[in-house]
């Protein structure tokens, strides 16, 4: 891990969004970069949210607003073909709003991914809370690590991963400073897409039990944002809970380097593999 050049996104637009009279509509293809560490064939859930929150931060009343609260749906692996995205508004509203957003296979027709996504006043004047404190490390103090045996590179290597404790092959919590490539060619990801292109990982860097015996399903993704990220570097600092039974819950503290950004909680199937 921690190979990237961070040299090409995750996604090329094959067909520019268009509007319709539900929302938009777009097609993309995948890079190999989006692949996860078990198959070539199926995403890592990152990439896949961070262009849900794309898709969602384009549409027209989106415009002032900020992302407060992103819940990701995963309805199976998300493949490495064709995607149509579609977005959409559910409930408008001066003050909040409620988008949703889709990504379906086009080979199949099937969706396999859903997001619904609160939008807030992103001006005004300044609210009564307070940035930090500043997180007691940075990424230049981190290390990185070697990718385990067997495990696909795909988001691996493309990621910038510097581990400040823990890591994916040491069970137990870890935190880990992430820079990711962009999500479609030729545009900056907004602080909101950068987060989501992170926060999926917070299973994998904080495992409870050895990842060569044991699978942490990811089914969904709730991230809550307080404010937007700066700069390319995201901390997680990522803990989970195991239940006695096939659940358990990996939890994050998503931070910048002024302080937290947004908290995060992910629901797990555990299963022996």
């Amino acid at each position: 891990m921690g190979k990237s050049g961070l040299t090409e996104a995750f996604y090329e637009v094959s067909e520019q969004a268009v509007r319709t009279p539900d929302g938009t509509v777009e097609t993309v293809l995948p890079r190999p970069s989006t692949a996860g560490p078990w198959s070539p064939d199926a995403q890592h859930g990152g990439p896949p949210a961070a262009l849900l929150t794309r898709a969602v931060e384009a549409l027209p009343d989106s415009a002032g607003r900020v992302v407060g609260r992103f819940t990701m749906e995963l309805w199976g692996p998300v493949p490495l073909t064709a995607l149509r995205v579609r977005a959409s508004l559910v409930r408008p509203g001066r003050s909040v709003a409620l988008a949703h957003a889709s990504l379906e296979d086009v080979e199949r027709g099937r969706t396999v991914a859903t997001a619904a996504a609160w939008l807030f006043p992103g001006d005004g004047p300044p609210g009564p809370g307070e940035v930090g404190p500043a997180p007691a490390h940075s990424p230049t103090d981190g290390v990185r690590r070697e990718r385990p045996p067997g495990w696909h590179p795909g988001y691996l290597d493309a990621v910038d991963w510097r581990w400040i404790s823990g890591s994916v092959a040491d069970p137990g919590p870890g935190t880990v400073w992430m820079r990711t490539p962009d999500v479609v060619d030729g545009e900056e990801p907004s602080p909101a897409q950068r987060v989501m292109a992170c926060v999926d990982s917070a299973s994998g860097a904080s495992a409870t039990l050895d990842v060569r015996e044991w699978g942490f399903l990811n089914t969904e993704l709730t991230v809550h944002l307080l404010r937007p990220a700066e700069g390319p570097w995201v901390c997680l600092d990522a803990e989970t809970t195991l239940g006695p039974g096939s659940v358990a819950v990996a939890s994050s503290d998503v931070l910048d380097q002024r302080g937290l950004v947004a908290r995060s909680r992910q629901a797990l199937l555990v299963a022996p593999r």
